[in-house]
């Protein structure tokens, strides 16, 4: 049974206030019972009214029940991305994920386009035709249009925008952590959580990265991306960002793309790169000499796998770099103070510099991967001079730090994410 029920009158006027309740009243006893939240969709604006053959429409009802089971709650808004949106707000804030909608047949691929866009595979859809009659008789509805054109799916993306470009930043301004280090001939930093829309707990509010088992759309981290771009400098057209599996493999841009990379790195001009973080490190690399540059996702495996040399070692190998022009600065990740281990997973970093585990005899003992990776660079060729991972804000640690930065660590499965970047300015 249905979590949350929709019904969809959007752009529709009813002939009389009767058969308007009387239609509540019907999807109150079908649904009350057992629904958590039922909603009405509507618009508040008349040129919302998308087709005029519709205007005298009125909903057949059910008159099984007259008691007002649940109160209904009315979503009113000129544009279908601003009611949708606004409703997954409301469902979001009771953490519920099992949604029918009721709609008429004639809107229902519609209906379905929008939220293919604005919700992810974490809410479960069903839909049920809204039956609608016209002087009083069943009223034979246009087919289901089973397909939306590219122009259309273009109207329909565009309006979503429109409308997260003009949503206030949440958590305050966005914010981007630099290293003097760097040569201004790149444009490089590192996010926070701040600045960005999106609205989750967890999330909120600059979150980078959307999957499948979050509630973020792609929608909402690519508005967060276009706001970041606008104050960073980059051109969010041309961005890539790392495809994680905890590994060392680097994809060289422009050679054939692998299914999954933790490093990238580039030579072409304008092109942003990106590592993601919540704890693991986003690591950046510049040489202003050979004009290359480079990201990692270092993890605690991809920490003893060697993923911050490999990125290194594909830039010397590919572009001609020396170790002694490579830059590299650790973004913010998780601390020794936060970040433990099973015992037999500390060892591996216990055998590379005892000071990289405190505890080791317990059976969780902490683990320091930035010291670790530190070591490794070292041990690879990196002048420790060329290496910066204390300074400012970067050496903070991001579970202890909620009002700065996304933490799997604390937060647990519905992280946010915050990613380190570069380009080369063009």
């Amino acid at each position: 049974m249905a979590e949350v029920v929709l019904i969809d009158l959007f752009g529709l006027k009813l002939n009389s206030q009767k058969n308007y309740h009387q239609t509540l009243n019907a999807v109150r006893y079908h649904y009350a019972a057992k629904a958590k939240f039922l909603c009405i969709i509507c618009c508040s604006n008349i040129n919302c009214e998308r087709n005029n053959d519709q205007d005298n429409y009125e909903l057949e009802t059910n008159n099984g029940s007259s008691a007002l089971l649940r109160e209904f709650e009315t979503v009113s808004n000129p544009s279908m991305a601003a009611s949708l949106y606004t409703i997954k707000q409301k469902i979001d804030e009771k953490n519920l994920s099992s949604i029918k909608v009721i709609v008429p047949m004639h809107r229902k691929t519609l209906m379905k386009a929008f939220i293919d866009q604005l919700f992810t595979d974490v809410y479960n859809f069903e839909f049920e035709d809204l039956q609608l009659t016209l002087n009083g008789g069943l009223l034979k509805q246009s087919a289901e249009i089973n397909v939306i054109t590219a122009q259309e799916l273009e109207a329909i993306q565009n309006e979503i925008e429109t409308y997260l470009r003009s949503l206030p930043a949440l958590k305050g301004e966005l914010t981007i952590i630099t290293s003097p280090l760097i040569s201004d001939m790149f444009i490089h930093g590192f996010s926070t959580r701040t600045g960005g829309i999106s609205y989750i707990p967890t999330l909120s509010s600059c979150n980078l990265f959307s999957s499948s088992k979050r509630r973020d759309p792609k929608v909402v981290v690519q508005e967060n991306l276009r706001r970041l771009g606008i104050a960073a400098g980059f051109n969010v057209k041309k961005f890539y960002r790392i495809k994680t599996d905890h590994a060392s493999d680097v994809w060289v841009l422009g050679s054939q793309e692998p299914e999954s990379y933790d490093g990238i790195t580039t030579n072409q001009r304008g092109v942003t790169i990106a590592a993601l973080g919540a704890d693991c490190i986003p690591i950046v690399f510049a040489d202003p000499v050979r004009k290359a540059c480079g990201v990692a996702h270092s993890g605690w495996k991809g920490t003893l796998l060697g993923v911050a040399m490999a990125t290194v070692n594909a830039m010397i190998a590919e572009y001609g770099c020396s170790m002694e022009d490579i830059i590299v600065v650790l973004g913010p990740s998780v601390g020794p103070c936060c970040f433990t281990l099973p015992r037999e997973s500390a060892e591996a970093f216990h055998n590379l510099d005892p000071e990289c585990v405190r505890l080791f005899d317990s059976p969780d003992p902490y683990v320091d991967i930035r010291k670790a990776t530190r070591i490794l660079l070292e041990q690879g060729g990196i002048p420790p001079q060329n290496i910066q991972d204390q300074q400012q804000d970067l050496k903070l640690c991001t579970s202890c730090h909620p009002d700065k930065f996304f933490s799997h660590v604390r937060d647990g499965l519905n992280f946010g994410t915050q990613i380190g970047f570069i380009s080369i300015r063009e």
